[in-house]
C-alpha cells in the first residue's frame, strides 16, 4: 500500500496526480470562484462537471455505509465486550453524541449560511420537520432492508448493518468449526467489498479538485462574492466547537474520575499535535498507544480500545457533521433545524461513526449521510450541492482539528475506563502530576 502511494505517475496528466490533493481540492474552491466572479452565467456550462462528481460519491454511500459498518461491527469479538468492551463502547458513542449536540449548538449560535438564493430552491430539507421524532426513531428499524437501500434510507441501512455484523462477529468465535467458517467467509466478503470502496472513493476523490471547481464556479457565478465571508464562519465555529468538546467534555471526565488534566494532556499533546498534522487517527494510533504506556494504562485495556476508538470514536467528525449540516441547511432553506431533525443528525452521526472513520473522503462522505437522513440530499444544481462543495473546499483544514480531538478523545475515554477498572498504574500520575 505504501509503495503504491510512493509511486509516481507518468504520462501527460502525472503532474495533476502527483500533486497533494488536498491542495488540488483547495485550488478547485479557490479557481472555481475566480472563473465564478469573472465569467459569471457564461461559465455555466461547466456544471454537468459537478453534478457527475456529486452522482460519483452518491453512487458509492450506500455500499459504503453497508460493508464498512457491517465490517465495524464485527471485528469487536464478543469475547472482548465484557467489563471492558461496554464501557468503552459506551463511553465512546456518548461523547460523540455529545459533541453533534455541540456542533449543532455552534451552528445555531454563529449562524454561519451563504445566500444562495439564486440558485434554484427546492422544498428538501422540511419533509423531516413534519414527522414526530418518535416515528423516525421507529422507522429506524426497517419492515424491508432492501427497500431501505433502493429508497437510500440511511438509518434502517445502519440499523441492519450493524445487527448483521454483530451476528457475523458472534459466528467467527464459534466453538461449532462450520459457524465458524462461514462468519470467517462472509467477514472476509464484506472485507473485501470494504476495501473495493476505499479504492473507488481513491479514485473519486482525485477528480473531487474538478468537481469541486465545477460547483463553486457555479455558486459564484450565480451569487457573487458574498458567499465568501460564510466560509470563514463554518471555521470558526467549528474550532470553537472543537475547544469546548476538549474543555467540557475531557476535562470533565477526567476532573470526575479524579485525574490530574495537567498530566494528562502533557502525555496528550504528542498525539495530539501528530493528529492535527498527519490527520489519520490510524497513521497516529502508534504515537497515542505510546501516551498510553507513559500514562499508566494496562495493555489489555489500551491494545482494544485504541484500535477500536480509531474506528468508532469521531468526536471531531461530528462536531464538523452538526456545524456544516446547519451551515448547508441555512444556506438552502434559509431554515435552521427543528428539534426532530436535530435528534436525528445526533443519531445518524453518532450510528454512522461505526466502521467510517479511517475512510478516506470519511467525512465528506458522512456528511452525504447526515443530509440525506434529514431531508436534504445533494442534488446539483440545488444550493445544498453549492453549499456542500465549498465545506469540501475547506474539509482539510477542519480535517486538522477534527482528527487531533478525535485521538484526544481515543485516549481521554481510554484512561477514564482504566482508571473505572483499576487497570491505572497511578505511580506515572503521582511523580509527574
Amino acid at each position: 500500500m505504501k509503495k503504491e502511494e510512493k509511486k509516481k505517475m507518468k504520462g501527460p496528466l502525472g503532474w495533476y496526480f502527483n500533486f497533494n490533493l488536498l491542495y488540488r481540492i483547495l485550488i478547485g474552491l479557490v479557481l472555481g470562484a475566480v472563473l465564478g466572479l469573472i465569467f459569471k452565467e457564461k461559465i455555466l456550462w461547466i456544471a454537468p462537471f459537478g453534478a457527475l462528481f456529486v452522482r460519483l460519491l452518491k453512487m458509492i454511500m450506500m455500499p459504503i455505509i453497508l460493508s464498512t459498518i457491517i465490517v465495524g461491527a464485527s471485528s469487536v469479538s464478543p469475547a472482548n465486550l465484557g467489563r471492558t468492551g461496554i464501557r468503552i463502547i459506551i463511553l465512546y458513542l456518548a461523547t460523540s453524541a455529545f459533541a453533534v449536540v455541540i456542533g449543532l449548538g455552534m451552528g445555531a449560535i454563529f449562524r454561519p449560511s451563504a445566500d444562495l438564493a439564486a440558485l434554484a430552491v427546492d422544498a428538501v430539507g422540511k419533509q423531516a420537520a413534519s414527522v414526530p421524532l418518535s416515528t423516525t426513531l421507529i422507522n429506524i428499524v426497517p419492515t424491508s432492508f432492501a427497500q431501505a437501500v433502493v429508497n437510500e434510507n440511511v438509518l434502517p441501512v445502519i440499523f441492519f448493518s450493524l445487527l448483521f455484523g454483530i451476528g457475523i462477529s458472534y459466528l467467527r468465535v464459534s466453538s461449532d468449526a462450520r459457524s465458524k467458517k462461514l462468519g470467517d467467509v462472509v467477514f472476509d466478503f464484506f472485507d473485501g467489498v470494504s476495501t473495493i470502496m476505499m479504492k473507488m472513493i481513491g479514485g473519486i476523490m482525485e477528480y473531487a479538485p474538478i468537481g469541486v471547481l465545477a460547483l463553486v464556479a457555479e455558486v459564484f457565478a450565480k451569487n457573487g462574492s458574498k458567499v465568501v465571508g460564510s466560509l470563514g464562519i463554518v471555521t470558526l465555529a467549528t474550532f470553537t466547537g472543537y475547544a469546548i468538546h476538549i474543555v467540557v467534555v475531557y476535562f470533565g471526565l477526567l476532573a470526575l474520575s479524579k485525574l490530574s488534566i495537567r498530566t494528562f494532556f502533557r502525555e496528550a499533546k504528542n498525539p495530539f499535535i501528530t493528529g492535527f498534522v498527519t490527520r489519520s487517527s490510524n497513521g497516529t494510533l502508534p504515537i497515542t498507544i505510546k501516551a498510553a504506556e507513559n500514562l499508566g494504562i494496562k495493555k489489555e485495556i489500551y491494545s482494544f480500545s485504541l484500535p477500536l476508538g480509531a474506528t468508532i470514536n469521531m468526536d471531531g467528525t461530528a462536531i464538523y457533521q452538526g456545524v456544516c449540516a446547519t451551515f448547508i441547511a441555512l444556506s438552502a432553506t434559509g431554515q435552521g433545524f427543528t428539534l426532530a431533525q436535530m435528534g436525528l443528525i445526533v443519531v445518524t452521526a453518532t450510528l454512522a461513526s461505526i466502521g467510517t472513520a479511517g475512510v478516506p473522503g470519511a467525512g465528506a462522505i458522512m456528511l452525504l449521510m447526515v443530509l440525506d437522513a434529514v431531508g436534504l440530499p445533494v442534488v446539483a444544481g440545488t444550493p445544498i450541492a453549492g453549499a456542500y462543495a465549498m465545506i469540501l473546499g475547506i474539509d482539510a483544514i477542519l480535517d486538522m482539528g477534527r482528527t487531533a480531538l478525535n485521538v484526544t478523545g481515543d485516549l481521554t475515554c481510554t484512561t477514564v475506563t482504566a482508571k473505572m477498572l483499576n487497570e491505572l498504574d497511578m505511580t506515572s500520575w503521582n511523580t509527574k502530576g
